[in-house]
């Protein structure tokens, strides 16, 4: 060291700098990754107490929101390419360092915030909530990641399509490879629908607001906020981006919700499905946490039908209690288990079992999904699956109907249980539930029906009508 080096005075520590926004953005991840969090769950109370704090304004919450929700669905992709930046397997790099680091490398890669700003706010970042010594790391990493664009990186970190078709969607599109697997199967096959349909997952999806009949309208929903027509349900309005669902009176009334077209649809065709005889008592074998029981019982209570709504889970019938609060007709809800009902055999004449899955149809809503499944919970849900559609099968008197719905599209929790059940079971026969869907296009072969994200901007809902027979 020269004599001038050793006379130079040692620079000034400078404390980090807090930014409200990418420490937000932080500690939801952190929630996520470390309680099994979802992000759609632990985001809006931390930005509500940003607004209370006078931290945030909209385009704080709105850049908080983007930097959660893009890094969640690029995290296969951005960890990727992160592995291609370090010297040691990820596994080896703590949890709160590589959130860090995928919240720069979707700063650098997927948003249009310059490179600077990116590198400079994610280090002090990490000065702030790793230390010094981390933020080093990280500076050096994301500089490695500045030097090209994004799709020069997958082009660089992605097995070629050619010699391994699924290892590259995984990548390139950001899904766990058995995901791709099973995805790509329940289309059918062919490349451009596996890459629009995993490309659609990655997309911020729609607020759909439902005016539930009887209690709202569309019209209503229209003059209270900027939105557009809903695609098939006419019970549908989307949302502008940035709009507030919770501002609206008749959202805070609970007369009007938010609730996916998919869900919607598949209320509205079994509430639609042929029936001789009568029509008065409808069951929601699963109710929770309440979106498809509060338009079924706004539907039922029209026709002067009363709706039984069952929860196994308390806290979450009592979220269904409050979507069904003034409901004009009768209904009642109650915690029970489907599998071993309450309820005495053939007395319903509809029944709605949208059964717990694995939640493959939600991957917009929902992006830590992908990363938090196995193959393996397949199995533990399919007995599950089985017993709540042979309940709701015997619920149902002769000549009722019964739908069978799952947010998945995996073959397994959709088609294979409804074959196996009836194939078992006897005495049920599906009923063709496309045209209970008019308007709406790309429905397949039938006599079942799957929503698709890519297809009609909805949630991959499944949905299979069986009448009882005997």
């Amino acid at each position: 060291m020269s004599e001038q080096a050793r006379r130079r005075p040692p620079k000034p520590y400078r404390r980090p700098q807090k930014d409200p926004v990418r420490m937000l953005a932080f500690e939801a991840l952190r929630a996520v990754d470390e309680r099994d969090a979802y992000a759609n769950l632990v985001l809006p109370p931390l930005l509500r107490k940003a607004r209370e704090k006078g931290d945030f304004d909209g385009r704080d919450a709105a850049l908080a929101t983007e930097l959660v929700y893009g890094t969640l669905r690029r995290q296969g992709t951005y960890d990727a390419i992160i592995s291609a930046c370090v010297d040691r397997p990820l596994r080896e790099v703590d949890p709160p360092v590589l959130d860090v680091l995928a919240l720069g490398a979707h700063q650098l890669l997927g948003t249009r915030i310059p490179t600077h700003a990116a590198v400079s706010a994610s280090v002090e970042l990490a000065r702030v909530v790793l230390g010094d010594g981390r933020a080093k790391f990280v500076n050096a990493v994301l500089r490695k990641i500045s030097r090209q664009d994004l799709d020069a990186w997958v082009a660089e970190v992605a097995p070629p399509y050619d010699k391994d078709p699924e290892a590259n969607l995984a990548v390139v599109h950001s899904h766990p490879r058995w995901v791709v697997s099973a995805l790509w199967d329940s289309l059918g096959g062919g490349r451009a629908g596996i890459e629009d349909l995993l490309e659609a997952d990655n997309e911020r999806p729609e607020v759909t607001l439902v005016a539930r009949p009887g209690r709202s309208t569309t019209d209503e929903l229209a003059a209270a906020t900027e939105t557009l027509p809903g695609r098939w349900s006419p019970y549908a309005l989307r949302m502008a981006e940035g709009g507030e669902p919770g501002a609206i009176e008749a959202v805070k009334d609970g007369r009007a919700g938010v609730q996916d077209e998919g869900s919607q649809l598949v209320a509205i065709a079994l509430a639609n499905a042929p029936l001789e005889g009568s029509d008065a008592r409808w069951l929601d074998g699963c109710a929770g946490p309440g979106g498809k029981a509060a338009l079924l019982a706004a539907l039922a209570s029209e026709r002067g039908a009363a709706l039984l709504a069952s929860e196994k889970q308390p806290h979450r019938a009592r979220l269904v209690e409050r979507a069904l609060a003034g409901n004009p007709g009768p209904y009642q809800v109650i915690a029970a288990d489907g599998t071993r009902p309450p309820w005495r055999p053939g007395v319903f004449d509809r029944v709605l079992m949208d059964v717990p899955c694995s939640g493959l149809g939600a991957l917009r809503r929902r992006p830590e999904a992908r990363w938090r499944r196995r193959p393996e919970d397949l199995d533990s849900f399919a007995p599950l699956q089985r017993a709540l559609l042979t309940e709701a099968l015997s619920a149902v008197r002769v000549g009722g109907v019964v739908g069978y719905a799952t947010c998945s599209p995996h073959l397994a929790e959709t088609r294979v249980v409804v074959d196996d059940v009836l194939k078992k079971t006897g005495g049920g026969e599906l009923i063709d539930a496309r045209p209970l869907l008019p308007g709406v296009p790309a429905l397949g072969d039938g006599p079942d029906v799957q929503l698709w994200p890519h297809l009609h901007g909805t949630d991959a809902m499944y949905l299979a009508l069986i009448r009882r027979t005997a």
